[in-house]
């Protein structure tokens, strides 16, 4: 990570925290203000096919939207948050499923190049690593396959400002107000190929990487 960038300093044990209380509400309160962008990123992913990897799933938002074509494993570091993931699988009978775990995202116990797809959304803000994140990423899609990414990142004026202002907040929230687009541009394996704002507000992007060979 270029050392300019200063980001908020966040830990496991933070985001354990932080989304263990979070859990009982989370899609009723912050599942609303992502709705759009999980929509979104999962239309995207459907055009594609294969094994899709969701790093980050939390209580499983996006499950139910995946296209059949796709077989799905999800990742989380939240016990609390994947409970609700396995219990709206079980509930609502989703059959794109391979398996949901409980992992570091920093250090996944996949084989290089196992997914054609992989998806992380309102996720690169929470964890400790972000770019570690991102590299793992990369080792775990193919060659020729996708990284989409939904998140927000950091504004000028007086958004800006509230963010700096939240910023020392972080380890409470579980996420970083503050967060710069370079925090994620940092795998020469990943090319960015688009960014455009997440409708309606714009307040949000997904970006799109291709993994190079």
């Amino acid at each position: 990570m270029p050392p300019q960038l200063k980001i908020q300093t966040l830990n496991n044990t933070d985001v354990q925290k932080a989304y263990s209380r979070w859990a009982p509400f989370y899609d009723q309160t912050f599942g609303k203000i992502v709705e759009a962008g999980v929509q979104q990123t999962v239309a995207r992913a459907n055009d594609f096919s294969g094994r899709l990897l969701e790093v980050g799933v939390g209580t499983g938002l996006a499950l139910p939207h995946y296209a059949q074509h796709l077989r799905v494993t999800g990742i989380d570091l939240s016990t609390a948050m994947l409970a609700k993931a396995r219990k709206r699988v079980a509930t609502e009978g989703i059959t794109t499923i391979d398996a949901l775990e409980e992992m570091d995202a920093t250090a996944m116990s996949f084989a290089d190049a196992s997914f054609d797809v992989a998806t992380a959304m309102y996720v690169l803000t929470v964890v400790p690593d972000p770019a570690g994140v991102m590299h793992e990423m990369a080792r775990v899609v193919k060659p020729g396959g996708t990284v989409l990414i939904a998140s927000h990142f950091s504004t000028q004026g007086l958004t800006g400002a509230i963010e700096r202002g939240l910023a020392k907040q972080a380890p409470k929230l579980g996420w970083r107000p503050e967060f710069p687009i370079d925090s994620v541009l940092v795998s020469e394996k990943l090319r960015l190929v688009s960014l455009r704002p997440i409708k309606p507000f714009g307040f949000f992007s997904l970006l799109e990487f291709r993994r190079q060979p």
